[in-house]
Order: C-alpha cells, then structure tokens, then sequence
C-alpha cells in the first residue's frame, strides 16, 4: 500500500493507495445502501483496478418501488470519474443487476462489463472473480423464493434501524438482527458452508489460487485446502470491502464508525483508516 497525502481544513491526512479494491453488494436504489458511507471510503481509498462484484445497483427493489437519492447518484459518478481518472473499472453483475449481463464485453463509461474475470495478483496468485449467485440454488431453480428472501432482509433492516436507534441513545453500538440470524439459524449457517466450500471448488475447476465473491453479505477471507476464498461482505451492514496491497497481499477491510467520527468533527480518513476483520 502506498499513501498520497491531503490536505484538508483540519489536518494533512495519508490516503491510502492499493492495486485492486473489491466491492459487492452496495444495493443503490434501496432505503438500507450505506451509500454515504461508501462515498467517504471512495473518496478517501484510491486503487489501480476497481472491481464491482455484483449487487451494486438493486434492479429487484427499483422495479417494484423507484427510490434514487443524490447520494445514491454521488457513489455512480465518484466511480465514473475514478473511471476517467485512469482507475480500471471492472462491473461483475450479480443477480439484483443482472440485467446488465447482456451488456457483458461492453463499456459504459469507462467501466468494463464482464460476466466473471480472473483477477493476477502481484504475487503471481490468480483468482476468480465472481458475484456467486449462480451457486445459490435458491436463486437459480425458485427465483420466487428468493424475493420473498429478499423481502424478508428488507423487514429485517428495517427493525435493525427502529432497534439501533434506541441503541444508540443508550450508548451500545450497532446490533445487525440479519448478522445475528446468520450467525445462529443453523440453515443459515450451513448455508454459508456451503456456499464458500462450492465457491472455492469452483475456484479449483478454473485452475486459479483463489475466488473474490459476493453475494451473501458475509465478508470471509479463509482457506480451503490451498484454495483461499474471499468474499467482499456489503454496503448495506457490514461495510467492508477487500483490498489488494502493492506486495499481492489481500486484505478485508471494515469500514465502521464513519457517522461518529464525522459528527465529532475529526478528519474521517485519519481515523477511519481500513482495519483487519477477523
């Protein structure tokens, strides 16, 4: 990682810069996007190639109930100037956008549309980028489930909101109830399970090192018999992404804090600086 220094009306900061970023799961166009969030990490997080691994925008939620703020707006166009600046820019469409799979071979402003890509690091190591919808068999044999899934997440976020309010006022952080139903519902976990022990199969039958997902909101970096799968987590919880250091050396990163530090009036890229998830 390399760093460029700011300045700003605080402090001189270091803004980190990366080969690769990875992104998923940002779902624009919907009430729960942590678009502001996204935007303070884009603005102060530059890298070489930028990937979008699916899910970025919500063509589900937008066609049932049309919702686009500016800031949904802001995250579009910091990607497209990233674009214009000379940062590669690489849309893996999941399955909330998949209707620009028939756009895959294409450029939409600099942006690079493909259906999977597979991703070398500096190290030499090669991995398969993908959203990972086409191994939820959920999504791939009763689509009607999966919206009822979808809307199911939806009410969940919505009493994680109306909960974490009075939280905060009490002084507790943040508490996810779809985390938490993830981490204790027993098909959820296998779920996952299975989930990353197909992703990195499916990694092994292509021949690379390693996968990059998305997907399931589940951020993860974990290996599999020489097989490392990584998934990038969202932007609608967890906020985390995964960066590539100068060295080929991955990391996952969590975004968190941003509303407190910035209400404090401290300078957000010193003190949000990514650290390690575990």
């Amino acid at each position: 990682m390399t760093k460029q220094r700011l300045s700003d009306s605080h402090q001189s900061v270091e803004v980190p810069q990366y080969r690769s970023l990875f992104i998923s799961d940002v779902h624009l166009g919907t009430r729960g996007a942590q678009a502001d969030a996204l935007l303070e990490f884009l603005r102060d997080h530059d890298a070489e190639t930028i990937y979008l691994v699916g899910d970025i925008v919500d063509g589900w939620r937008l066609r049932s109930s049309w919702y686009w703020p500016q800031a949904h707006n802001d995250v579009v166009q910091k990607l497209l100037r990233k674009a214009r600046k000379g940062a590669r820019v690489v849309y893996v469409p999941g399955n909330h956008d998949e209707f620009l799979r028939e756009f895959c071979g294409t450029h939409f402003g600099g942006i690079e549309v493909t259906e999977t890509i597979v991703h070398e690091a500096a190290d030499g190591k090669r991995y398969l980028v993908i959203h990972g919808d086409a191994f939820d068999m959920v999504v791939r044999h009763a689509k009607w489930l999966a919206f009822l899934g979808d809307w199911a997440y939806v009410l969940a976020l919505a009493v994680s909101t109306r909960l974490n309010v009075v939280r905060r006022r009490l002084g507790f952080t943040y508490w996810s109830l779809s985390a938490w139903a993830k981490a204790k519902v027993k098909n959820a976990v296998n779920f996952i399970g299975r989930f990353e022990e197909t992703l990195a199969a499916e990694a092994e039958r292509h021949g690379v090192d390693g996968v990059i997902c998305g997907h399931i909101h589940t951020a993860a970096m974990r290996d599999f018999d020489g097989l490392t799968y990584i998934n990038t987590g969202d932007w609608v919880e967890s906020c985390t992404a995964v960066v590539e250091h100068h060295d080929g050396r991955m990391e996952l990163i969590e975004w968190q804090n941003f509303s407190a530090v910035l209400n404090a009036g401290r300078a957000p890229a010193v003190a949000l600086l990514p650290r390690r998830v575990a």
